[in-house]
């Protein structure tokens, strides 16, 4: 039987590549953003794969809707993942920014969980039910940023943190449940939304290939892994550094440029 498979943030970027990845191997995509001619676009080159859900991870209303409507005409999803997300350099200081900061942490983290929560006990009973089949594998797209907290990104960075610790508390929470829970943090991936950094991104990959290598930990299940394994070594040094280290490092390093600077 294909795969079923549901992808946030699947317009563009890396969620465009996971879809795509999937759906040349045969699956079944829920394919969900707010862009919606992109979506219908997708699903034009992949006839009769493609569930398109125009809407944003922000509004949880929509996104029962659409999980409720993907069940119904498609079954419970082997995958679910939650790929949305913004990126925009922050400030504290400018009042300014405030609507960036919540805009981040709504989409980044309060997004992965409307993601998740329609799906959970569908998944849950599907594995009880069916014994040969497991009950899926909820995926959540965090980064090598929220190791350490990056100068003129504390949104980004803040946000990131918080879905790495949020996935490790639903991983506990499902154990045993028949349902995986796995975390991905890729580092540098050749995105619109890295298109604007000015600066080095040591390590970078193409979207297509970052997309192989989730997938290939995601059918691992493996619970935690970073992409590429270069970030590993750079994040594992970087979170064992001291303070004071760490801030003269990085005091002068380049930032992500503000919305409103």
């Amino acid at each position: 039987m294909p795969l079923r498979v549901v992808i946030s943030g699947a317009s563009s970027g890396l969620g465009l590549a996971l879809a795509r990845h999937y759906l040349e191997r045969g699956a079944t995509v829920a394919a969900f953003a707010r862009r919606g001619e992109l979506l219908q676009a997708l699903a034009t080159q992949f006839p009769g794969q493609v569930f398109c859900y125009a809407l944003d991870v922000r509004d949880v209303h929509a996104m029962q809707h659409a999980a409720n409507d993907f069940i119904a005409r498609a079954g419970v999803p082997d995958v679910v993942i939650a790929n949305a997300g913004v990126s925009v350099g922050t400030l504290t200081e400018y009042a300014e920014d405030l609507d960036a900061f919540q805009q981040v942490m709504d989409i980044n983290v309060l997004g992965m969980v409307k993601t998740f929560q329609p799906f959970v006990a569908a998944m849950r009973a599907n594995s009880s039910l069916d014994k040969g089949r497991a009950g899926g594998v909820l995926v959540g797209i965090a980064s090598v940023a929220g190791f350490r907290g990056l100068p003129g990104a504390s949104a980004y960075s803040a946000s990131k943190a918080a879905a790495i610790s949020y996935l490790e508390s639903l991983r506990v929470e499902l154990h045993g449940s028949g349902v995986k829970v796995v975390t991905i943090c890729p580092g540098y991936i050749k995105t619109p939304m890295t298109s604007i950094n000015p600066y080095p991104m040591p390590f970078i990959l193409d979207a297509d290939e970052a997309a192989r290598r989730i997938a290939l930990a995601i059918k691992r299940q493996t619970s935690f892994t970073v992409i590429p394994w270069q970030m590993d070594f750079v994040g594992r040094v970087l979170k064992c550094l001291p303070n004071w280290i760490y801030d003269r490092l990085f005091v002068n390093a380049p930032r992500k440029p503000r919305v409103n600077g």
